[in-house]
């Protein structure tokens, strides 16, 4: 399956673990303490959830279910670091051959979905993160910083998926998207769903957005 046909249909299951999270997120708020998942891409998803405070499940066979995880998520590193509000998580990619190193993370830096006041307010705060963290955004390509303009406005109203892409240096890119969560709400009731994933660099920044070699 294409990368972008995939992507897609990820990111549809994480727009409706959005709204299934709410409920229990009311059960995680009355905790003392917000759990978190702090990971080194690269690491084993074991050492990385024995220092998380968070309910990641033990690593098994197969693919594993992250719609109960709800946390902050802190990238670990030292340059390129950056840390999310409150999160639901959809899923982590592995890429060795045992396929217990975490290669990928998409999450969703919400905890259900949004006015688009405060879906771009997200969106803002973690592109000025990435900023401040020297990631490079793409200028060339479509998938350029989304903006808190008229035009940007309208293009997620229409729910055309505007998508930023950032590079870490030579090994690490994220992009981040904001989608319609519902096209059948009232006026003045509509809400939007943020993605954020992180992993090895994929698309380079050209024209068109083609895939990285």
């Amino acid at each position: 399956m294409q990368r972008g046909t995939r992507r897609g249909l990820l990111i549809l299951a994480l727009a409706l673990m959005v709204l299934m999270t709410a409920l229990v997120w009311q059960i995680h708020a009355r905790r003392e303490r917000t759990d978190e998942v702090v990971l080194k891409l690269g690491e084993p998803y074991e050492q990385m959830r024995q220092r998380s405070r968070s309910s990641l499940p033990p690593r098994g066979t197969g693919s594993i279910s992250m719609a109960s995880v709800i946390a902050t998520f802190c990238f670990d590193d030292p340059v390129y670091g950056f840390t999310t509000p409150a999160a639901v998580f959809s899923q982590m990619g592995f890429d060795d051959s045992e396929n217990s190193n975490v290669a990928s993370v998409q999450l969703s830096p919400q905890l259900k979905a949004l006015p688009l006041d405060e879906a771009i307010a997200i969106v803002m705060d973690m592109q000025g993160q990435l900023r401040r963290s020297g990631w490079r955004a793409f200028q060339y390509s479509y998938w350029r910083p989304i903006e808190n303009t008229p035009v940007t406005r309208r293009a997620i109203e229409a729910c055309k998926d505007p998508m930023s892409v950032w590079n870490g240096g030579d090994k690490y890119q994220v992009t981040l998207d904001v989608r319609c969560f519902s096209t059948q709400m009232q006026p003045g009731q509509e809400r939007y769903v943020v993605t954020l994933e992180l992993g090895p660099q994929f698309y380079k920044d050209a024209a068109g957005g083609e895939a990285a070699h």
